[in-house]
C-alpha cells in the first residue's frame, strides 16, 4: 500500500438562501421538525464561533433552548446542534411538539430563541460557563483513545491546523458576547433556512421502483483472497492482554456503614460519583416517574432553572435513573468543584419541593411521549420481545394507564425522591482522590440520624419456558417486515462463557458471521440481520436465543425460511472459524477496561457470581475450542427447538397463512403490548 498524491478538494459554491425552503416528508412515526442554517466550512474561523453559539442555544443544562423550551416543558423535545464539515457547516434545530401543538408552533418557538440570541438576551456568565464545560469536554475527549484518534482524523480530513485545534478553548475564552451577537445576526435570519416537516401519515406520491431480479452469490467461506493473505503475512507485534484484578485495581473502604468502591484517576482532574441502590421500578412503579420529574424541580430557596445554571457553572452534571432492579444517583465534573457539586446534588435530592405546574406539564408530556412510542416500530418490537420472554404481564407493560397517571399527585413523586435520598446504598467513585481522602471529604447522602428508608421488594418477573412455536404479531403500516426469534434457555453457566463468545462471533455477531454472509450478502434477503445466544446479566436468570431479520414484505417467506435453516443447521467454515478466533483473541488482548469501567465490571461480575474478569477465561480457552464444540452448543441450545416469532409488519402485505404456519398466531393490540 503506497501513498500517492490526493487531489485537492473543490466544490461549487451554493446559492445564498433568501427565503425559507420547506419540505414535508410522511411516515407512520411521530411528527417532528428539523431546521438547518448554512455556515462556513471547518477551516474558517467562524466555524469555531458556531460551536460556541450552538452551546448558547443548547448545552444540556443552561442554554436558551434548554431553559426556555425543554425545562419549561413548552416542547416535548428541542435542541440545536452544530454540524461542521469541510465545505460548509450547519446549525441544525430540532423540535418535537407536545400534545395539541403543530409543527408551525414548534418553528415559531425555535425562531423565537434565535431572536433572543440575535438580541443578546442571555447572560454574560453563560459564556464563561460554556468555556469551562468545553475545557472539561476536551479533557474527556483526550482521555479516550478512540475519541482522540477520531479527532485527529477529523482535523486531518478537514485540513485544520492541529496546533490551533489544541488551543480551541483558549480561543473560545477570548470570544465576547458582542462577537456572538454579531455572528448570529450575520448568519441567522427569519428567512435563510431549510425546514423539513416530518408529518405523520402515508405518502401516496412515492415513485414506484420495479424490483430487479437478484441472483444469489456463492459465499466462498473456505477461500482466502490474495489480499487477505497479504494482510495476514504482515509482521505485527503481539499485544499482551491485561485483565482486571479487582483486588488490586479497585480500592474498598467504609463511609460510616456504607460500602465505598473506588478507582483513582491518575490522568486528569475528572471525577464521577454514583450512589447505587439495590432496588428499582419493579419494587415501586412510581420510582421511574419520580426520577423523570426531578429534572423540573427546585427547592424553597432555589428554582429548577437556578439549579441547572449552578451545575453548569461548576462544569458538573447529574443524573438520576431507575432500572428494573437497581437505581442510581450520579454526579460528575471537575475535582476542583467536587465538594460544591456534591452539596448541590444533595440539596436538590433532600429538599426538592412540589411544583404543581411542572407536574401537570410533566404528566401531559409523558402521555405524549407514550403515544409517540406506540408509533415507533422499534419500540413496538421491544414490547413483543418482552411479551415473548415473560408473558402477557411483563416488565415492558408494567406501567400506569393514562387514567392511573391522572390519579397521581406531585407529592407522591416528591416523597419517593426523598425516600430514595434516605435509603441505604453503595458508593462508586472514580476520580483523583485516594479512597482515604474521599471518605474524609465526602458527606453521606443521608445526612441525619434517622434510620434508612427500606424499600419493600416488589414484583419479580421470571422468564417463561418456550415450549412450542408461537407467533406474536403487531400491525404496522410499512413495506417491510421485522422478525425477531426468541426462545428462553437455561440458567447462567459461567463455564459456557468462552463457547458463547466464540459461537456468537462465528454464527451471527457481525458482518463476517454465517447469518450475515448468508442472508444479506449472498441471498439479499435482509436490510440487516443477526443472531446470538444471550447469557443473562444475573446468575438466577435464564439465557435466551435471539435472531433478527429486517426484510421487504415480499421477501418475508424466503427470509424466515433462510434464518430457520441456519438455526437448524450450523454450516462449517474453516476459514471463517479461524478468522473469528483470531479477531476475538486480538480484540481481547488489546481491550483495556479502565477508570469507572472497572467499577461497572465489578458490579456485573457480582450479579453473575463471578470473582474475576471473565474475559481471561475466554482468552485462555478460545484456542482449544473447535467447530465440534460450536456444533454441539448449537445442537443443545438452538437447533430444532421451539421459538416465538415476534413480527411487526403490515397484515395486508403479509400472507396470514404463511405467518400462522410458523406457529400458533396471536395478534396483539398496542394496548396489550404497552399496557396503556
Amino acid at each position: 500500500m503506497k501513498s500517492k498524491p490526493v487531489p485537492a478538494y473543490t466544490f461549487e459554491k451554493e446559492q445564498i438562501i433568501t427565503s425559507p425552503i420547506t419540505k414535508t416528508v410522511m411516515g407512520p412515526t411521530s411528527e417532528y421538525l428539523l431546521m438547518g442554517f448554512r455556515f462556513p466550512g471547518a477551516a474558517d474561523p467562524d466555524a469555531q464561533i458556531l460551536n460556541l453559539m450552538a452551546n448558547v442555544l443548547t448545552n444540556g443544562s443552561a442554554g436558551l433552548i434548554d431553559l426556555d423550551l425543554v425545562k419549561s416543558q413548552k416542547l416535548l423535545g428541542a435542541g440545536a446542534f452544530p454540524y461542521v464539515l469541510k465545505d460548509y457547516s450547519m446549525l441544525i434545530l430540532q423540535g418535537n411538539p407536545g400534545a395539541g401543538q403543530s409543527l408551525e408552533d414548534v418553528k415559531k418557538l425555535l425562531l423565537g430563541e434565535l431572536d433572543k440570541l440575535r438580541k443578546g438576551q442571555f447572560s454574560d456568565d453563560l459564556l464563561t460557563s460554556i468555556v469551562n464545560n468545553e475545557k472539561k469536554g476536551q479533557i474527556k475527549l483526550f482521555d479516550n483513545y478512540t475519541s482522540t484518534a477520531e479527532q485527529l482524523m477529523s482535523g486531518f480530513t478537514s485540513e485544520i491546523d492541529w496546533a490551533k485545534e489544541l488551543a480551541y478553548t483558549d480561543r473560545l475564552s477570548k470570544i465576547t458576547k458582542e462577537d456572538i451577537v454579531r455572528f448570529a445576526n450575520k448568519y441567522l435570519s427569519e428567512v435563510n433556512y431549510v425546514a423539513v416537516y416530518k408529518q405523520k401519515g402515508q405518502d401516496d406520491k412515492v415513485d414506484k421502483v420495479i424490483k430487479p431480479a437478484i441472483t444469489p452469490i456463492t459465499v466462498n467461506r473456505n477461500v482466502e483472497s490474495a489480499f487477505l493473505k497479504q494482510i495476514n503475512a504482515m509482521p505485527e507485534q503481539d499485544i499482551k492482554p491485561r485483565w482486571i484484578d479487582f483486588a488490586k485495581d479497585m480500592s474498598t473502604a467504609k463511609l460510616k456503614d456504607l460500602d465505598v468502591l473506588a478507582v483513582q484517576n491518575k490522568n486528569n482532574e475528572l471525577f464521577s460519583l454514583t450512589y447505587h441502590f439495590d432496588f428499582g421500578s419493579w419494587d415501586n412503579k412510581l420510582l421511574g416517574l419520580a426520577v423523570g420529574y426531578l429534572e423540573f424541580l427546585g427547592t424553597k430557596d432555589k428554582s429548577s432553572e437556578e439549579f441547572s445554571k449552578a451545575f453548569y457553572k461548576l462544569a458538573s452534571e447529574f443524573s438520576v435513573s431507575s432500572g428494573n432492579e437497581e437505581s442510581s444517583v450520579s454526579v460528575s465534573g471537575l475535582n476542583s468543584n467536587f465538594t460544591e457539586s456534591i452539596s448541590l446534588l444533595q440539596d436538590l435530592m433532600h429538599n426538592c419541593v412540589v411544583d404543581e405546574a411542572a407536574f401537570t406539564a410533566y404528566i401531559a408530556r409523558l402521555k405524549k411521549s407514550r403515544a409517540n412510542a406506540k408509533e415507533n416500530k422499534a419500540t413496538i418490537m421491544e414490547g413483543l420481545k418482552a411479551y415473548a420472554r415473560y408473558g402477557a404481564r411483563n416488565p415492558f407493560n408494567y406501567t400506569y394507564t393514562d387514567q392511573e397517571l391522572d390519579g397521581l399527585s406531585a407529592a407522591d413523586l416528591v416523597a419517593v425522591l426523598h425516600n430514595l435520598a434516605g435509603a441505604k446504598h453503595r458508593i462508586l467513585y472514580y476520580g483523583p482522590q485516594a479512597v482515604t481522602d474521599l471518605v474524609n471529604n465526602l458527606k453521606p447522602l443521608k445526612d441525619n440520624g434517622s434510620p434508612y428508608f427500606v424499600m419493600e421488594k416488589g414484583v419479580k418477573f421470571e422468564e417463561k419456558p418456550t415450549s412450542d412455536n408461537k407467533v406474536l404479531f403487531a400491525q404496522y403500516v410499512m413495506k417491510q417486515a421485522e422478525v425477531f426469534w426468541i426462545r428462553n434457555s437455561g440458567l447462567f453457566d459461567k463455564n459456557q462463557i468462552p463457547t458463547v463468545a466464540f459461537f456468537n462471533g462465528y454464527f451471527g455477531g457481525g458482518m463476517g458471521s454465517i447469518v450475515f454472509q448468508t442472508l444479506r450478502e449472498s441471498k439479499a434477503l435482509a436490510y440487516t440481520t443477526y443472531a446470538y445466544y444471550g447469557q443473562p446479566q444475573r446468575k438466577e436468570n435464564h439465557g435466551m436465543v435471539g435472531a433478527y431479520i429486517g426484510t421487504q414484505s415480499d421477501k418475508f417467506k424466503d427470509a424466515v425460511g433462510g434464518m430457520n435453516e441456519l438455526l437448524n443447521e450450523l454450516p462449517d467454515s474453516k476459514v471463517g472459524l479461524e478468522s473469528i478466533r483470531t479477531n476475538l483473541l486480538k480484540s481481547l488482548a488489546s481491550e483495556r477496561i479502565t477508570g469507572a469501567g472497572i467499577l461497572s465490571s465489578y458490579l456485573a461480575a457480582q450479579r453473575r457470581g463471578l470473582t474475576e474478569d471473565s474475559r481471561k477465561m475466554v482468552f485462555e480457552q478460545l484456542p482449544q475450542l473447535t467447530f465440534s464444540d460450536l456444533k454441539a452448543f448449537h445442537t443443545d441450545n438452538i437447533s430444532h427447538k421451539p421459538y416465538i416469532y415476534c413480527i411487526v409488519g403490515d397484515e395486508k402485505d403479509l400472507n396470514e397463512g404463511t405467518i400462522s404456519a410458523l406457529g400458533n398466531l396471536q395478534k396483539l393490540s398496542l394496548n396489550e403490548i404497552f399496557g396503556y
